[in-house]
């Protein structure tokens, strides 16, 4: 049976995570994420990639905790972090938290090299020097550990805030706060504190060491009045601690992507210039000297939607991955901000490699109708060679083409179409239509979460459109949607829709629709502003804007869009407003520990359907966040969707799934 019919078989795919290079260019290794034998959960393990396309991939790390995080030294060992217990530890609790390990490069057992109370969390290292993330208790660094027990034992859970935020994505903030320490290899003993006192600046902290070890570069969270907080640059010097701001502009902050050049005399990164209920959000690849003061200095930006960033060897440029049309290339800028594409305009680039020699560039590509995999990209004539992959090829039970058209305002509007097998005008395909999150995304990637081809193997045509604040296709495609959510993207889904049911392989007489996050929320507008669909799918989906603007964990970005509550843009975009227009079926998803779409919003829609006595499913995962990772979640979830689609959009007879009976 195919892997999209079988979808316990499509959830148990290993899927490449990750690509690391060795110093010495000699080797590649990838995270790489399985199914674990109970079949209920996933587990990571760490396999060496062949750097030529002769050879295959293997396992170089093994255990039930999993590992995470790989980063080679400088002399080609490899450290990782993992929860896996220390054979040289007796009576270790089964709880273990996240310690830093070591695999030599010259062969023997991963050792134990680092550890805290709170656990390890992100690694990076050059020269002698390695750096990690921690959460720590404020107070007697030696007591951490016991003060943590007598919490636990006392059955103490409570958090006292005096700041924001509280949640994170789908976690409780505190009362532990992230900070930084530092190491020195080989050895690594006694890691120190580098930032004692740091409050929750690094609660989403992206950093970078200098080539020599001696400097961390990285986001600085720094609190607003108005109660949010705005992410500078720092460096901060690793022998002493001190702390100098590279970048301090309230009309820029870090978003990520922090990386220092070779040379360790340039700092890239990528940079948001926040937005405001008139001006829509920027992002840009900041380019700016390590000594810089605080405007910057001699910065240079490039308006590219960066999902990877590395440095060139000799410094004086940068590769930069980013979104473009449907398909995300790998680009060339210079120090001033001038830019070339280096790839073909297919696929979607991530985790870029250079070779030390300068000579090649190593990644993970993907389509929209393969996983991603490692590639070596030729940097002298373009060209790109597969490599051995850790995971398997995935044949796709359909093909894969694009759509056009031209919204109301002109405006050329493309899409992706996944067509199932068979598909003709002899025997055309019911269409489902299927709308990205973010707002600003695009839907030019490989997706495990959101599949289309499971829905192709069932024999929908499923169109994947980037309307209005998609990225890829400029500033003025950002600007057409900003501050016009449901209107402006209700009117270029409809027109790309219209152009792919004039298709003769198109069945346009029986269509569904769904969508996740923002997709979620023009699920909602569109059961209200339409009844052409036979059925809506919402997930993690928002429905009332003034609930939701104070309920999310991310608020302050939210006003910094939407305005205070009550302004008029939550009056005039929030789907709620148009209950009494919906007559359209509708199958609600939620999680309970989504904190960015909170699940008040599900069950406020939830109620309100039912109310208006709208046909309508409520599929609700109490230990699930803003997604369904889960395998047997996410079986349950596919099933679902097949079946409610399938009574409504295929008039089959409604059979609810065993996964969730």
């Amino acid at each position: 049976m195919s892997l999209f019919k079988d979808i316990r078989r499509f959830v148990a795919i290993p899927r490449v995570l990750s690509l690391q290079l060795s110093p010495d260019g000699s080797r590649l290794v990838s995270v790489v994420q399985s199914l674990n034998p109970d079949g209920k959960s996933y587990g990571t393990s760490i396999w060496q990639v062949p750097v030529e396309p002769e050879g295959e991939a293997f396992r170089l790390t093994r255990s039930a905790k999993g590992e995470t995080g790989a980063r080679f030294t400088r002399d080609g060992d490899l450290l990782f972090v993992s929860r896996r217990p220390d054979p040289d530890v007796k009576d270790q609790p089964e709880d273990e938290v996240p310690a830093l390990w070591l695999l030599p490069a010259k062969g023997g057992e991963a050792r134990r090299v680092a550890d805290r109370p709170g656990g390890i969390g992100a690694v990076e290292t050059a020269g002698e020097g390695v750096v990690f993330t921690a959460d720590v208790l404020d107070g007697d660094a030696a007591s951490e550990a016991e003060r943590r027990k007598a919490r636990k034992d006392a059955g103490i859970s409570a958090v006292l805030h005096e700041g924001y935020p509280v949640r994170f994505w789908d976690h409780d903030l505190g009362p532990a706060r992230t900070r930084l320490f530092a190491a020195a290899l080989p050895a690594l003993a006694e890691p120190r504190d580098l930032t004692p006192d740091p409050g929750g600046a690094l609660q989403e902290v992206s950093f970078a060491l200098t080539p020599d070890g001696s400097t961390v570069v990285t986001s600085w969270g720094v609190p607003l009045p108005t109660g949010g907080v705005r992410f500078e640059l720092v460096a901060i010097d690793v022998a002493t601690g001190e702390r100098r701001t590279l970048v301090s502009d309230p009309a820029l902050e870090v978003a990520g992507l922090v990386t220092v050049s070779p040379d360790g005399r340039h700092v890239a990164c990528l940079m948001m210039r926040p937005g405001a209920v008139d001006r829509p959000v920027e992002y840009t690849v900041w380019i700016g000297p390590l000594d810089a003061g605080q405007d910057g200095g001699q910065a240079s930006t490039v308006a590219l939607p960066a999902a990877g960033v590395a440095w060139a060897p000799d410094s004086g440029s940068l590769y930069v991955a980013a979104d473009d049309h449907g398909r995300r290339p790998i680009f060339k800028v210079s120090l001033s901000g001038e830019h070339e594409r280096l790839t073909p305009p297919d696929g979607a680039y991530q985790e870029l490699c250079p070779s030390p020699d300068g000579r090649r560039l190593y990644a993970l590509r993907s389509f929209p109708d393969a996983p991603p995999a490692p590639v070596s990209i030729d940097l002298a004539d373009g060209g790109i060679t597969e490599l051995p992959s850790p995971a398997p090829k995935v044949e796709i039970p359909g093909t894969l083409t694009e759509v056009s058209a031209v919204a109301d305002d002109g405006v050329e509007i493309r899409a992706w179409l996944a067509l199932p097998a068979g598909a003709s005008a002899d025997n055309p395909a019911p269409l489902l239509l299927w709308v990205h999150g973010g707002p600003m995304a695009s839907w030019n990637d490989w997706m495990w979460r959101w599949n289309p081809w499971i829905m192709a193997e069932h024999g929908y045509a499923v169109l994947m459109p980037d309307p209005c604040m998609s990225t890829g296709y400029g500033q003025d495609m950002i600007a057409r949607g900003w501050g016009k959510w449901g209107p402006r993207t209700h009117a270029d889904l409809m027109a790309v829709t219209d152009a792919c049911v004039a298709r003769p392989d198109i069945d346009g007489g029986r269509t569904g629709m769904m969508g996740g996050s923002f997709g979620g929320y023009m699920a909602n507008w569109i059961a209200g502003h339409t009844d052409r669909f036979r059925a809506v799918v919402t997930h993690a989906s928002l429905w009332n804007l003034e609930q939701f603007a104070g309920t999310t964990d991310a608020s302050d970005y939210w006003e910094r869009e939407f305005g205070p509550v009550g302004g008029d843009l939550y009056r005039e975009l929030s789907p709620h407003h148009w209950l009494g227009e919906i007559t359209t079926p509708m199958l609600v998803i939620h999680g309970d520990k989504d904190y960015r779409v909170p699940i008040g919003e599900a069950l406020r829609l939830w109620w309100d359907l039912r109310r208006s006595q709208v046909e309508s499913k409520f599929l609700y995962f109490p230990d699930e966040n803003h997604w369904i990772l889960k395998p047997g979640n996410a079986v349950a979830w596919y099933e679902t969707v097949l079946a409610f689609l399938g009574q409504h959009v295929l008039g089959e007879e409604w059979k609810r799934p065993e996964s969730v009976a």
